[in-house]
């Protein structure tokens, strides 16, 4: 570092002399000042001081004629130039330290340090000094700038121009690894916003591009880096400019605003007007509520420390006037001047607005003269703000793409009812899910896109019920009142039951509700009379929203009718494919559910009880009227009457034994036959619809085809409606038939719908036809 002084460098400072006397005993002129030593030093005490190895690498520079070290305390800012230190004015000989006027004060203005001797420095020539620095430092600062273009980040339809993270860095022109902050700008269109960025940043170049038309010379989102001050500066759309998505330009102010460190809302106004507090105060409130979440999600995901959005941006008010006086500068007897942060609060509480998301807010104010506006204010603002790293931190410029890419996804679409007037600048139109229930009619409060997540929508109010969509749920009421709450579905049979077996308990008993924790509940037509409702027995009911775009309301029992027309199908197959088994067994539940007391039941008769010949699957059992034991058809075949169980004086079958006592009379009490009398009615009717049974194949087509469209559950659409298979997109015609899913209610043809699984959740406990992509989805249906 130190090198031979010419004839013509001595001399240039005598009024400076060696700090160190470590060669020269303090005698000779110092030549050489080191930062990390805080002493002037000449030649000889440089070189060797310098010489050892832990001081070898200290910074050291060549005094210039007029030169004035710095002071050794305060390491402070001086002027508007971030990184110029103090001078110093004088250096205390017993402390060994250079001292500028705040610092001598401070430390040397009382006790045994007041008597100090002290060396004052010819500051003659200071002045001159620093406007030399000065130049030296505006001309690299503008030679930094020299090469810097703005791009368009955003457009007015809310898209993001950049594809990734790499394109974003590439076309800001900054290092991938570069720590930096953002700086936007917001205000009226027409108020110089551009021209503010340009000289603010730029030393006046046009980076972004201004304009004397009468037309906005910035649509979208604009941005470029500022080297000087390693910040990301973004220009944005004026407000009431003239533009046909008046919400969506509205709603990507508050995205920019969101990932920015620092706002300026830039305003040519004479006075302030309330357009500024409403739209800072609405903003701070859409910040809180809707994007707080987002930009916490966007910091998980990107692994920092310090939260996006612990705090928002800090916003300054750059307030140019003309003819009036700036805020709280005017003094009179009777008004006192005031804070003008103070003045803006108060004006704040009064208009009911509260910008608490921001983590400051103030006010730099410049009167305009004669032009050019002056901007050295405000710039000194923004260089002390941006040097506060206490709330907002400077991160990569990955991470700043990320949440605004985050925020972009989350909050994007159309917005309803775009030509609405709004009292507030943000609505939560903008921003919320403008899905409506079908029933009631209320909005969904969960933020635009929650789908993607995988979030279900949510209403902040109770729903009403409604026929049409039957929007209720039923619970059981047993497992409630154990601290549990499990839906159960009106169907047509139990879990446990056949296909073929569950379709007749359906004729007979009607609906069941089945828990999967109790069983079966209820059965609607379990007593000849006196069946109770469900929800006053057994269950409790819950109102729930019904959502547009779902798969339609699941709890539902409309497709009763449905299921019963697929049971009917399943039966007639199983009927055509696998001979007389399923009819045989539906047969002799069917007798057993209506047959006398004293019949033998179905189940419990293996063989003939005269011949003993053994009943296989397809032989038909027969029961004597008299005795009610199970005989084969050859060992039943007579008839006669049999008053005295109450089938009346017409002849009725018999076995043989009972055929030979028949003029023996049985003894049955007066009881037995008024108990039996109503089961013997049952079982006359049971007989009539025991031998519709065997027609069932036959008669299929008919009612099938008249009662379609009456039997459709309200979740399927409807035939009318369906041209193409939902999935393949062929077009349906008399070849190509239509099926219904039974899990989503769409069309699909045969090859797209040929999977089956159970869908518990439509009341179908045993497989049924799905379409392909119902049947991709994992678990239960």
């Amino acid at each position: 570092m130190s090198a031979q002084t010419s004839p013509a460098e001595k001399g240039l400072n005598p009024g400076l002399m060696c700090q160190e006397s470590y060669a020269c005993s303090g005698t000779d002129e110092a030549i050489f000042e080191c930062d990390e030593c805080c002493s002037l030093q000449c030649l000889r005490c440089e070189e060797e001081l310098h010489r050892q190895e832990r001081l070898r690498n200290h910074e050291r520079i060549r005094l210039k004629p007029g030169h004035v070290p710095y002071c050794d305390l305060c390491k402070g800012l001086s002027g508007h130039l971030p990184g110029v230190r103090q001078r110093a004015i004088v250096r205390c000989q017993t402390c060994k330290i250079n001292l500028c006027l705040e610092c001598q004060k401070r430390t040397h203005s009382g006790g045994n340090k007041r008597r100090h001797p002290v060396t004052v420095y010819n500051v003659s020539n200071l002045q001159e000094s620093l406007e030399a620095e000065e130049m030296d430092e505006e001309t690299k600062r503008k030679k930094m700038t020299e090469k810097v273009v703005s791009f368009l980040l955003v457009d007015e339809n809310e898209e993001i121009q950049v594809t990734n993270e790499e394109d974003f860095i590439r076309k800001l022109d900054c290092k991938p690894d570069q720590h930096l902050k953002v700086v936007s700008i917001f205000g009226n269109t027409g108020d110089g916003k551009s021209h503010t960025l340009n000289h603010t940043f730029f030393y006046g170049r046009e980076v972004f591009k201004t304009s004397p038309t009468q037309e906005s010379c910035t649509v979208g989102v604009w941005a470029a880096y500022d080297p000087v001050h390693k910040v990301a500066v973004i220009d944005t759309e004026g407000l009431l400019g003239a533009t046909v998505n008046l919400s969506q330009r509205t709603r990507l102010l508050l995205k920019v605003l969101a990932i920015s460190d620092l706002v300026i809302y830039r305003t040519h106004a004479d006075r302030l007007h309330n357009d500024l507090f409403k739209f800072l105060g609405d903003a701070s409130e859409a910040y809180l509520k809707h994007f707080t979440k987002e930009l916490k999600a966007t910091t998980a995901r990107c692994g920092l420390d310090v939260p996006l959005s612990t705090l928002g941006p800090a916003v300054i008010i750059f307030h140019e006037t003309v003819h009036t006086q700036l805020l709280g500068s005017g003094e009179r007897w009777d008004h006192p001047s005031e804070v003008p942060e103070k003045l803006i609060q108060d004006r704040f509480r009064k208009l009911g607005r509260f910008p608490e998301a921001f983590s400051s807010i103030h006010y730099k104010g410049t009167r305009t003269y004669n032009p050019p506006t002056d901007f050295s204010g405000l710039r000194r603002a923004l260089e002390q703000l941006l040097e506060n790293n206490t709330t907002r931190s400077p991160r990569h410029p990955g991470v700043i793409f990320k949440a605004l890419k985050a925020l972009s996804d989350r909050f994007s679409g159309e917005i309803p009812d775009d030509q609405m007037a709004h009292s507030s600048f943000f609505p939560d139109e903008y921003f919320t899910c403008s899905s409506l229930c079908l029933s009631c009619g209320v909005g969904c409060k969960n933020s635009m896109n929650h789908g993607k997540e995988g979030v279900p929508h949510e209403a902040k109010s109770r729903c009403r019920y409604s026929h049409q969509y039957d929007n209720r749920v039923y619970t059981c009421k047993a497992c409630y009142e154990r601290g549990e709450e499990v839906s159960v579905v009106p169907k047509t049979s139990a879990s446990t039951d056949s296909p073929w077996m569950g379709l007749a308990k359906y004729a007979w008993s009607g609906y069941v509700i089945e828990c999967p924790n109790c069983g079966v509940v209820y059965r609607s037509r379990q007593y000849w009379f006196g069946n109770q409702d469900p929800v006053d027995t057994v269950v409790r009911t819950e109102i729930v929203h019904v959502w547009p775009g779902t798969d339609g309301f699941l709890k539902d029992n409309n497709n009763a009718a449905q299921r019963l027309l697929d049971g009917m199908n399943f039966m007639a197959q199983s009927v055509s494919e696998l001979s007389l088994g399923p009819t045989k067994a539906v047969t002799s539940w069917l007798t057993d559910q209506i047959a006398p007391a004293y019949w033998r039941p179905n189940s419990q008769i293996l063989s003939c009880n005269k011949c003993a010949t053994s009943f296989k699957d397809n032989d038909t059992k027969h029961h004597c009227r008299a005795c009610g034991e199970g005989f084969c058809d050859s060992c039943s075949s007579k008839t006669r009457p049999v008053p005295e169980r109450g089938w009346g004086p017409a002849p009725v079958r018999v076995c043989d034994n009972c055929y030979e006592a028949r003029n023996v009379q049985l003894a049955v009490t007066e009881a037995q036959v008024d108990d039996e009398g109503g089961t013997l009615i049952a079982r006359k009717v049971g007989e009539a619809v025991q031998n519709t049974l065997g027609a069932v194949v036959t008669a299929i087509d008919i009612p099938l085809g008249l009662v379609k469209d009456a039997a459709r559950p309200a979740y399927w659409v409807p035939d009318h409606e369906i041209l193409h298979c939902h999935n393949c997109r062929k077009e349906f015609s008399i070849k190509l038939s239509k099926h219904h899913c039974r899990a989503c209610g769409q069309g699909f043809c045969d090859e797209c719908s040929h999977d089956r699984r159970a869908v518990p959740s439509r009341g179908w406990d045993h497989p049924v036809r799905v379409c392909f992509n119902c049947n991709k989805k994992p678990g239960d249906l």
